[in-house]
This record gives C-alpha cells, structure tokens and sequence, in this order.
C-alpha cells in the first residue's frame, strides 16, 4: 500500500493532547520520510464544556467526537487520543488501530501542602474529574470533601494553586509528558487507586477500511500494552463501562501471564466489589477480552449487578 504523500492527525488542542498528536506525528514523520506528516487542532464538545461533572454531560465520546467528523469529511487521516478517554465501545465506521507503549498508567497525588492521601485533615478538599477516583477516595478517606474538577491539565493545576482544593488527583501519565514530575508528591499504588482501563496509552483512531492507513500506523502498536489495555476495556464494556461507572480496570504482563485486576463501585464508595484473575495472551485472536469478559463475570457473582443498577445516568 502507498503512503499518503500528507498525513493528517486530528487532536484537541489542550497541551497535553497537542503533545501526544506532536510526539505521534514525530514518529510517522520518521518511519515515512518522504510524506508530510501535520497536525489539525481542534476543539471538543468535551472541552468546552467546564461547568459541570463529565458524567453530567455525556461521557468521554464528547473529547472524539470532532475528530470522528473530520475523519469522515477527509480532512484528516487518523485521531490521537488518550486511551482512558476513548468510550468503551467504537462508534460505527471507527477502529483503534495501534495502542503505543504505555507511560506510568497510575494516579498522581498533588498538594501544594500535603506530601501523601494520608497527611489530608478531616474536611480537606480534594478534586476529581473521575467517578473512579471519587468512590476510591469516599470509601477510603470518607472524612475528605470530594469537588469536582474540570479543565485541561494546566487548568487544573492553576485551580489547585489558587487554593480551591487542597490537593488533587491527576493521571501521572500526563504529568510526565509534560515534565511536571515536579508537581507530584506521591504516585499512588495500584492498590491504593486501581488505574482506569488504557491510562497511559495512546490510541490511534482510524476509519474502518482504510486498509493503506493501517499500513501506515502498525509500527507504532506496541504488542504489550495492547494486550492489557484490551484486556482491561473488554472488562470494563462488560460491565456498561462505556456509561458512567466508578469502574477501575488494569492489567500487566507478569512471567509471561496478563494479571487483570477490576473493581465497581457506588459513586460514594459504600458498596465495591473487586476481583483479579491471570491468563495466557496471544495464541488466539480475542484471548485479551476473553479474560476481560471473565473477570467481569466474577464481579457479577459478587453483586455488581446491584451495584450497576442503582447508578444514575447509565443510558
């Protein structure tokens, strides 16, 4: 298959998305030297949107939205996302075609008074875009104030330095890109805040069919990650994950073998359910959701059917 002699990359502009466009397009720039790889800014629904919760609004599909429209209009030839923001299921007419070697997938504490979750006094105010996030933080630290908090990255840290949370709770991921290591205190375990399903990685969106622009981005899968990332979305759109769930999804490959780990819970932490389970990866086609679909149905037999049930605003 040719190479399109102008490769363009829809993506948002906020830094961090620009960064992750700037670093996909340095590496088809250099795997195809001959074409002119560019970038096409835009802005989200999702990213205009600020003045209330992401669950309130209509999930993470409003930060892909217009990158899927120019796709389709032929003004770009693929998307850039991050991997925790793109819905569990695809819409029609879109594929992932790579997911790219994963940063630190975990979350990220940040104070500019308290150096742990721990050091929080009763009544500290802690911001949080993510369900996930907000039921770990309720059901471990119930005496904290949990408030909401939208924006990019930059805005994010801005609000926090303007004093109106006392600490907040940031994907490490995209903290190191940007070479903010600095701004973090802690990196929480995984057993302290189970990462959400693909954080850290970036995906590829491309139109169904485009068999050239497949071509095109297969250098940049990294086998890895794309076995655990799937892994953890199947588990995750298993449980209605492509709705708004307090769910944590997050596997590695460890002696061979994908370790899943999974949890739902109520969005104030009262009721959690949460399994593991390690399975081969690889031989068959469809082996990463297998497991992803099993350990979800370990979470039904422990209630997680009840616990889905009584959330708000699942459509």
């Amino acid at each position: 298959m040719s190479v399109p002699s102008k490769i363009v990359i829809a993506s948002r502009e906020s830094r961090l998305a620009m960064w992750q466009a700037v670093h996909v397009r340095d590496r088809l720039a250099s795997l195809n030297p001959a074409a002119e790889v560019v970038i096409l800014g835009m802005t989200t629904k999702g990213d205009q949107i600020l003045d209330r919760p992401l669950a309130e609004i209509g999930g993470k599909g409003l930060f892909i939205k217009e990158l899927e429209v120019a796709m389709q209009e032929g003004k770009a030839h693929l998307a850039v996302h991050s991997m925790k923001d793109v819905p569990m299921v695809m819409p029609d007419g879109f594929v992932l075609a790579a997911i790219s070697a994963r940063e630190n997938p975990r979350d990220a504490f940040v104070s500019n008074k308290y150096n742990s979750l721990d050091d929080l006094p009763a009544g500290a105010v802690v911001g949080t875009s993510s369900l996930r996030r907000e039921a770990i933080l309720r059901a471990k630290y119930p005496t904290l104030v949990i408030k909401s908090l939208r924006g990019n990255l930059d805005t994010r840290l801005k609000k926090l330095d303007a004093g109106e949370y006392d600490a907040i709770i940031l994907a490490a991921a995209g903290l190191i890109r940007l070479g903010l290591e600095n701004r973090i205190k802690t990196v929480l375990t995984a057993e302290q805040s189970l990462p959400a399903p693909g954080q850290g990685a970036l995906g590829i969106e491309l139109i169904d069919g485009a068999a050239h622009m497949f071509d095109v981005v297969a250098p940049l899968n990294d086998p890895e990650t794309a076995h655990c990332v799937k892994a953890e979305r199947a588990f995750s759109r298993a449980l209605g994950g492509s709705c708004q769930v307090p769910l944590g999804g997050y596997a590695i490959m460890e002696n061979g073998l994908l370790w899943l780990r999974g949890f739902v819970a109520s969005v104030d932490g009262r009721e959690m359910v949460a399994a593991e389970l390690r399975g081969e990866v690889g031989k068959v086609d469809g082996d990463d959701e297998a497991l992803g679909r099993q350990l979800a149905d370990m979470l039904r037999a422990q209630g997680a059917e009840a616990i889905l049930a009584k959330l708000a605003g699942c459509q």
